[in-house]
């Protein structure tokens, strides 16, 4: 039977491969959002059209039959017109992790990647193993994977395949993990992110006890309680302890990218990544990992990944000039942060970092790990510039800002400024720059930020 779905936030990284999905099922699709309303990202909005996505703007007029079904973040409110549309129409309401969480639940074999950092590179490293070795599988990422980049399909954040083997990233931050009952449970790390440690310990560890195998990260000490008390099978993994049913050895960065040996049950298999960085060396462990647990041969898997092309907006390079390169990154966290910062620093140049925070909630409930993490892997002439917080109304709690953390970090005697805007922050970053540089723009749940970094290259 047809339905009709109406995707409220149809342009976001979570919500657009889940519409993608149901619309491969054969139901009629719409949505609203407030990107488009105002005039955000239009490229997105306008191969949604052309793909047979009515669009309306979010105020209430695309919801007006008792038959539709109205698909909500997690955090919806009530106040949000189409919700209230929603209502008075009669129309059922439901959550986008409810809705993903059916789908990953009904298939027979599903792969849950979890985790405060490296989800969607774990998802999207397991997603191109499932499809060089035959499996077709569907997989929903919180990214675009570049390898299923197309001409026709140039949002490739979602894979439509095979329903019988579903890999999904899941999040935690919004509690939603609990939904999800994994054939596989992949957990990269946990660390202080959105909520209390008491609430991770108790999602994390739900997620891991309500699935049938599990991987798991020895080198993080909250995953590596995980795998002690687990009550099933467990593959461990790790970037140096040998104690790992998978770990990693004769790690050397490269120029486009970086190789390492995978040993695993006394074998040692060769591994050549195009993406650069020993956290990527971590998620290939991890995604194999995934991958050997359901069974496929770690040799072909290590192969497969050899063409891996990375994950966009992970430290993904926008373009060089002038002796002077563009990088953006979706590193918002502390964990994120010092994995980009260390990769990038294992190269000759300066970085003149650009970092939006991506709310005030997350920055003041993280303020001396930010302020620690820059101060601590800041070079000596590496300059970090900050832009107030993303903020779209609300009753938010403002006390901390981003002069709080700039002025932390120059404390510590590395160079820091706080600005008003993002666009302060470009000027001042063409002022800055010189040859050898590397321009790191970094944040997340903004893809105008991906425009911000093409346009500081044509600027510079």
């Amino acid at each position: 039977m047809i339905k009709d779905y109406y995707f409220c936030g149809i342009g976001g990284s979570g919500m657009m491969p889940l519409a993608l999905i149901v619309q491969s099922q054969g139901h009629r699709i719409a949505g609203s959002d407030r990107a488009l309303d105002q005039g955000r990202t239009p490229d997105k909005f306008d191969w949604l059209r052309a793909h047979d996505v009515a669009l309306f703007a979010q105020d209430g007029s695309g919801v007006t039959s008792r038959d539709q079904i109205v698909v909500a973040s997690g955090a919806i409110e009530d106040t949000v017109p189409d919700i209230a549309a929603a209502k008075t129409a009669g129309a059922t309401i439901i959550t986008r992790p409810q809705m993903l969480s059916q789908l990953f639940n009904a298939a027979p074999t599903s792969i849950g990647v979890a985790g405060t950092s490296g989800k969607s590179t774990i998802t999207g490293m397991i997603a191109w193993i499932l499809h060089q070795l035959g499996r077709q599988p569907t997989v929903v990422n919180g990214a675009v994977m570049k390898n299923f980049v197309t001409e026709d399909q140039p949002f490739a954040s979602a894979l439509v395949g095979n329903p019988d083997v579903f890999a999904a990233e899941v999040d935690e931050s919004d509690g939603s993990i609990a939904r999800y009952d994994a054939t596989v449970a992949v957990v990269s790390n946990i660390s202080l992110d959105h909520k209390s440690m008491e609430e991770l310990r108790d999602l994390f560890g739900g997620f891991v006890g309500r699935a049938k195998a599990a991987v798991l990260n020895l080198d993080n000490d909250e995953t590596a309680a995980l795998a002690r008390l687990a009550d099933k099978p467990v593959l461990t993994f790790s970037l140096a302890n040998d104690a790992a049913d998978l770990y990693a050895r004769n790690i050397q960065p490269l120029a486009d990218g970086i190789r390492f040996e995978l040993v695993t049950q006394g074998q040692a298999h060769p591994v050549r990544l195009k993406v650069p960085g020993a956290h990527n060396v971590a998620n290939t462990l991890a995604a194999i990992a995934a991958v050997k647990a359901l069974g496929l041969d770690v040799a072909e898997a290590a192969m497969a990944l050899e063409s891996f092309e990375g994950i966009r907006r992970r430290l993904e390079t926008v373009g060089t000039k002038n002796n002077i390169t563009v990088i953006d990154d979706f590193a918002h966290n502390p964990d994120k942060i010092s994995a980009t910062l260390n990769t990038l620093h294992a190269y000759e140049g300066r970085l003149v970092i650009m970092f939006q925070p991506h709310g005030f909630g997350p920055l003041k409930l993280m303020k001396a790990e930010f302020t620690d993490t820059f101060a601590s892997l800041m070079k000596p002439d590496d300059i970090l510039l900050m832009p107030q917080p993303v903020y779209y109304g609300g009753t938010t709690d403002r006390s901390v800002t981003s002069e709080h953390i700039a002025e932390g970090v120059r404390q510590h005697g590395k160079q820091a400024e706080a600005l008003e805007t993002r666009e302060d922050c470009g000027n001042r970053i063409i002022e800055l720059a010189q040859s050898g540089d590397r321009i790191l723009v970094m944040g997340a749940r903004d893809d105008t930020l991906s425009v911000f970094a093409t346009v500081l290259l044509e600027k510079l």
